[in-house]
């Protein structure tokens, strides 16, 4: 294939004019060096995109970078003999907009390793309805369940479940066989939890204790928030459930104590999906694709974009609006 003088991307500077982003012409030279050229079908948007977008969080570590953290397409050009030209492909995380070049560009340009073979059962669009976020909620129950989690221990609670990582996990558990009882402070969206598999949906007020322990409500759960829901939600936590924290939505601190930990053996696991081991990334692609693949992902996919588009994206979901998952086509 013919390999493009110049493409579309959206570009984020860092400079004497200041931090700036949009829409570019750059040709593929501008990109990282990596052993594989995709064509980009889809990316995605998430809370790190938004505040990398915006220079509301310090994200990049290098300057100008194309964002987006997630990336789809098929294959136009490899130097590794793992891909070959029209392979369908997906790579989320692993240091796109971050330190390299990621998916809000009509190419991108990647490193082999981060590679992942678009798994059977999972079309380009879905892998990036999933993307980080799903990837995320999948990554924190395989950790729960490598730790012993189980269905019997109890309902896993999942906090800011109308967000992408939310929603995902009220879907991927639920389909993994849990019971899900998600909390949000956004009661008009109750019916659209329960659709995800939601048996209950409970207010903020459900994890507002600032007791070190309280009466044993859930199984474990997946916070998104932070601060004082998640020592909430570890206080209300049954003896040697799991607890997985994968967001700061509300706060980056925890003021807790060591009761839950030393009374009921409960965990708290931190889940970091950027720079997950590549085993480890295979496993959660191939559960995504099969076993814990949701039943309703075009109702969790509420948005769909251009490069265009994504600026208004970004301030919604830094305002606290956005609900389920965006989807930029490229």
């Amino acid at each position: 294939m013919t390999l493009p003088t110049s493409f579309r991307a959206f570009r984020i500077h860092n400079d004497d004019a200041g931090y700036r982003s949009g829409i570019e012409a750059i040709a593929l030279d501008d990109l990282n060096p990596g052993e594989v050229v995709v064509k980009t079908a889809y990316s995605s948007v998430n809370f790190k995109d938004a505040l990398a977008g915006t220079g509301k969080g310090k994200i990049l570590r290098r300057f100008p970078l194309v964002g987006g953290i997630d990336v789809a397409g098929h294959v136009v050009a490899s130097t590794d003999p793992a891909f070959r030209e029209g392979d369908a492909v997906l790579v989320t995380g692993s240091g796109l907009s971050e330190t390299r070049d990621g998916g809000y560009g009509e190419y991108a340009r990647l490193q082999a390793k981060w590679v992942v073979a678009l798994p059977a059962g999972l079309s380009l669009r879905e892998s990036m309805v999933l993307g980080t976020a799903g990837f995320t909620a999948a990554l924190a129950l395989l950790r729960m369940t490598e730790n012993r989690q189980t269905p019997e221990l109890g309902p896993l609670a999942v906090t800011g479940a109308t967000g992408g990582v939310g929603s995902l996990a009220v879907a991927i558990f639920r389909k993994a066989g849990y019971e899900v009882h998600a909390v949000s402070g956004k009661p008009e969206h109750a019916d659209y939890l329960k659709s995800l598999g939601a048996s209950e949906v409970l207010g903020r007020d459900a994890l507002s204790t600032t007791a070190p322990l309280a009466s044993a409500r859930f199984g474990g759960g997946l916070d998104n928030v932070g601060g004082p829901m998640l020592a909430a939600l570890l206080a209300q936590t049954a003896p040697y459930g799991n607890v997985a924290s994968a967001g700061l939505a509300a706060s980056p601190e925890l003021s807790a104590t060591v009761m839950p930990f030393i009374i009921r053996g409960v965990s708290l696991l931190g889940v970091a999906s950027a720079g997950t081991a590549r085993d480890i990334r295979d496993e959660v692609w191939q559960r995504l694709s099969s076993a814990w693949k949701p039943a309703g992902l075009d109702a969790i996919c509420t948005r769909e974009t251009g490069l265009d588009g994504l600026p208004a994206v970004f301030e919604t979901m830094l305002a606290g609006g956005s609900l389920g998952r965006t989807v930029v086509r490229l």
